[in-house]
């Protein structure tokens, strides 16, 4: 994969960025899918939530569901608990059931990005606290997710707008950009979602990872790359 560099010591300063979504793409798995049958076995989550949380995961993958909606009714099982609690749930879960999960193919893209001297930047949906880890786990630069609101160390079963999903990942990326020098018009991004449509149209180098359908469709209409990382 031929990756763009900056060798014009005029824009030495312009930086160029790798974003990643985790799940379907780091990932070859939803990890909140994961999350939900852990929960289950522990008994945290009964019946009727779980079988509800089935619902918004499935309507996440057709592209149907209400983002806030489903969030709010996610947070809801941990509303009241200490931020320090979840966080070594998440520890031990992502160590024990996620990391089996890398997909094979991205390993590689992210050490060729590294080797270009890029920004890596892991650009998820997912809770802070399993996108920290991720980062760890993939040598990333930098993460951006949903922020769960903390109030006095507990969470209050609500997250901070915008969610890190559809338009709120691009608000995410170019506030990150801005911070951090990165241009977005020559940077990449890697999804296997089409509810990352906005972000994938507004970099330079949009790349369509195991995508669903209607990411497929996209991909090919306006002429993407289109990867499988499920192999080595």
């Amino acid at each position: 994969m031929l990756l763009e560099s900056v060798t014009n010591p005029r824009e030495a300063h312009v930086r160029v960025g790798a974003f990643f979504d985790l799940d379907g793409t780091l990932l070859s798995v939803n990890s909140g899918a994961l999350w939900v049958r852990r929960e289950r076995r522990l008994g945290r989550l009964g019946l009727l939530r779980y079988l509800e949380a089935v619902a918004y995961l499935i309507a996440y993958r057709l592209n149907t569901i209400d983002m806030e909606l489903a969030m709010r009714r996610a947070l809801g099982t941990v509303k009241g608990e200490a931020e320090e609690t979840v966080r070594g749930w998440t520890r031990d879960w992502y160590h024990a059931e996620v990391v089996p999960h890398a997909a094979p193919g991205g390993l590689s893209v992210i050490e060729q990005h590294r080797a270009a001297g890029h920004v890596l930047v892991l650009l998820t949906m997912t809770s802070p606290y399993e996108a920290e880890l991720a980062a760890a786990h993939f040598g990333l630069d930098a993460w951006l997710s949903t922020i769960y609101e903390v109030r006095a160390g507990v969470l209050t079963g609500e997250a901070v707008a915008p969610l890190c999903y559809g338009r709120g990942k691009v608000e995410r990326a170019e506030r990150f950009a801005a911070e951090h020098g990165v241009d977005l018009a020559r940077s990449y991004f890697y999804s296997d979602s089409a509810s990352d449509l906005p972000m994938l149209g507004r970099v330079g180098h949009p790349h369509a990872v195991n995508p669903d359908a209607r990411l497929r469709w996209h991909a090919r209409r306006r002429g993407w790359p289109v990867l499988d990382w499920r192999g080595a």
